[in-house]
C-alpha cells in the first residue's frame, strides 16, 4: 500500500496535477483519509521527500518541491508538421525498394553461422567477413587498393569523418581544407577535433586544387567522384595535380565516395584511393545504395592511420553492431548489392530523366548543371532570384527542396536549387515540378 501512495503522488506531480509549491496533507490526514496506517503514509513521503518530489520538514505542511515540480510538469508536444506533399529532399534513396527478403535471408544466414566469440564486442575495426567482403567489392567496382586488415567498419559517413579528424589532430595536424560549397556539419566535426577549416571553392571542375596548393594545410575532405552538392567530378588534370600534391607534402585525404555506384551516362570514374593509397582514407556507407536506417560505413585507411582510427573507434563505441556487420558480409559475397543496384540505377535515371523533361516544360530558364549521376539534380535559376524566398514559398506549398544557399560558407553565390529524385515517386515528379514552378513565380512577384 507504501508503494501505492508514493506512485500516485509521483504521477500526480509529474502531470502537474499537484503544482510546484502546493501543500499536501499531514500524514496523520492522509492516513485517516485513506483509512491505512500513518506509519506507510511517513515512509511514502521520507521516500518522495529523500527523492526530490516533496518538501517535508517538521512542524510544517508537505509540499511539492518547485524546482522538480515544474520540470516535471506536462509539456504539450506542438503537432507534427505534415509531411511534404512533393519531398524533393536530396541525398535519399528510395528505402521503398530496400530488398527486405534478401537482408532477411542474409540476417538468418548470418545469425545460423556466428559463434558465441562473434556475438561479444569483437575487433574495433569491425567484424573480419565484412572487412573481406569489402576488399574484393569495392576492388572490383570502385578500384579500391586494400587488404581485409585495411578497412575499420562505423556506423555511417559522420562517424568515418570523425573518426579520421580526430586521428589527424592526435598525429599533429593543424589545417584541413573542405570544399565549399559542402556540408555544414563538416565545419563542425573539424571544429571538434580541434582542427581548423580552411574553405576551397569549388566550380565546374570541383575542388579548385591551385587554391589549396597554396592553402597550407595537412589534409583535406573531398567528393571527387561527384562533388556534394554540386554534382561535379574532379576533372582529370585536378585529379593529377591533386596526388602530386599529397606526395609532395605528405598529406592526407579522406576520399567521401557516398553515391559513385549511380552514374547514368558513363561508368563512374575510379576512386581516387587506388592512385595513392597510403595518402587517401577511402570512405563508403550504405546509406544511398541501400538505406540509412542501416548504420553500417566503412574506411580504408593507410597504415600510419590505421591504428590511431581503430583507436578512435574503440573509444567511440567500441564497435558497430556484429550481428548486422556479418549479414551485410553476406549480402555482399552473395552479389545481392550488385543486383539491388542494377535495379536502382534503372529507377533512378528514369526519375531524372522525368525531372529533367518536367523542368523544360514548366522552368524554360532553368539550368540542370553537373553531370547525369546520384540521387539529386543542382538546378540553376536566373540572377536575381532569390533562392531563400523560393524554398519558404515552396515550403508553404509542402514542396520540399533544398537550396545552394545551405551548403556554402558564404551566402554569395547563384541561384541554386538542389532537387532530389530520390525518393519521390514517378507520378509525382511533374505535379511536383509544377508546384515548384508556381512557387517560383509566387516568389518573383
Amino acid at each position: 500500500m507504501g508503494t501505492q501512495i508514493e506512485e500516485h503522488l509521483r504521477q500526480a506531480i509529474r502531470s502537474g496535477a499537484l503544482k510546484p509549491g502546493a501543500r499536501v496533507p499531514s500524514t496523520r490526514d492522509l492516513a485517516r483519509q485513506l483509512g491505512v496506517s500513518r506509519g506507510l503514509v511517513v515512509n511514502a513521503y521520507a521516500q518522495l521527500g529523500a527523492e526530490g518530489y516533496l518538501v517535508v520538514r517538521q512542524g510544517a505542511l508537505p509540499r511539492i518541491a518547485d524546482a522538480v515540480a515544474s520540470e516535471a510538469a506536462a509539456v504539450e508536444e506542438a503537432p507534427a508538421p505534415a509531411p511534404p506533399r512533393y519531398d524533393f529532399r536530396p541525398s535519399l534513396p528510395d528505402v521503398s525498394m530496400f530488398p527486405r527478403d534478401a537482408w532477411l535471408r542474409c540476417t538468418r544466414k548470418a545469425l545460423a553461422e556466428m559463434t558465441d566469440d562473434d556475438l561479444r564486442y569483437g575487433d574495433p575495426r569491425g567484424a573480419e567477413p565484412l572487412r573481406r567482403a569489402l576488399a574484393d567489392y569495392l576492388g572490383r567496382v570502385r578500384g579500391v587498393v586494400a587488404t581485409p586488415g585495411r578497412f575499420v567498419i562505423t556506423t555511417g559517413y559522420r562517424q568515418s569523418e570523425h573518426l579520421v579528424c580526430h586521428a589527424l589532430a592526435a598525429r599533429g595536424a593543424k589545417r584541413v581544407a573542405l570544399e565549399n560549397p559542402g556540408h555544414p556539419e563538416q565545419r563542425t566535426t573539424v571544429a571538434r577535433a580541434g582542427l581548423e577549416a580552411v574553405m576551397i571553392d569549388v566550380d565546374e571542375g570541383g575542388m579548385r586544387i591551385d587554391e589549396l596548393v597554396r592553402a597550407d594545410v595537412d589534409a583535406v575532405i573531398l567528393t571527387p567522384t561527384h562533388q556534394s552538392p554540386a554534382g561535379v567530378p574532379l576533372s582529370g588534370e585536378r585529379r593529377a595535380v591533386l596526388l602530386e600534391w599529397l606526395r609532395d607534402r605528405d598529406a592526407i585525404a579522406l576520399e567521401d565516395d557516398y553515391d559513385a555506384e549511380f552514374r547514368y551516362d558513363r561508368a563512374a570514374v575510379g576512386a581516387l584511393q587506388g592512385l595513392e593509397p597510403e595518402h587517401v582514407v577511402y570512405a563508403g556507407t550504405v546509406s544511398k545504395t541501400l538505406v540509412p536506417a542501416l548504420r553500417i560505413g566503412w574506411l580504408a585507411a593507410p597504415s600510419r592511420l590505421l591504428d590511431a582510427i581503430a583507436e578512435e573507434k574503440r573509444l567511440a563505441d567500441r564497435t558497430t553492431a556484429q550481428i548486422d556487420q556479418h549479414a551485410f558480409a553476406h549480402f555482399l559475397a552473395g552479389g545481392e548489392l550488385d543486383r539491388h543496384l542494377r535495379r536502382m540505377r534503372v529507377r533512378y535515371r528514369s526519375r531524372r530523366d522525368m525531372l529533367v523533361q518536367a523542368l523544360a516544360e514548366e522552368l524554360p530558364e532553368a539550368r540542370v548543371e553537373g553531370i547525369a549521376a546520384g540521387l539529386h539534380a543542382t538546378v540553376r535559376l536566373p540572377e536575381g532570384d532569390d533562392e531563400r524566398a523560393i524554398a519558404d514559398e515552396a515550403a508553404r506549398r509542402r514542396v520540399a527542396i533544398e537550396v545552394m544557399g545551405d551548403y556554402r560558407a558564404e551566402q554569395s553565390g547563384p541561384p541554386t536549387l538542389l532537387l532530389g529524385y530520390g525518393q519521390i515517386a514517378d507520378p509525382s515528379i511533374r505535379p511536383g515540378i509544377r508546384a515548384l514552378a508556381e512557387a517560383i513565380r509566387a516568389a518573383r512577384g
